[in-house]
């Protein structure tokens, strides 16, 4: 079980925005984020999109802060990875 999250480098509707994901499943993506309490309208493709106010308590629910290329490099590499436009 690996759920990653990277810096809230991104910005958005006035806020700084970082990326949860699962190099492992999407069922294991949505139980962790469930039991966060983020909403499901915040899952994007392959991705949570998580506010920068809840990043130290997500990394202390036990996901892992790596780099955003990192991020997107581990879910090409288990095959989880939805980019904008494919089907």
């Amino acid at each position: 079980m690996t759920l990653l999250i990277d810096p809230p480098d991104v910005p958005g509707h006035g806020r700084m925005w970082s990326h949860l994901a699962s190099d492992t499943s999407y069922d294991e993506l949505h139980a962790f984020a469930r039991t966060l309490g983020i909403p499901e309208r915040g899952f994007d493709r392959d991705h949570y999109d998580v506010p920068s106010e809840w990043y130290d308590q997500v990394v202390a629910a036990g996901a892992l802060a790596v780099s955003s290329r990192e991020l997107v490099g581990r879910l090409v590499a288990a095959g989880l990875r939805r980019r904008k436009g494919a089907r």
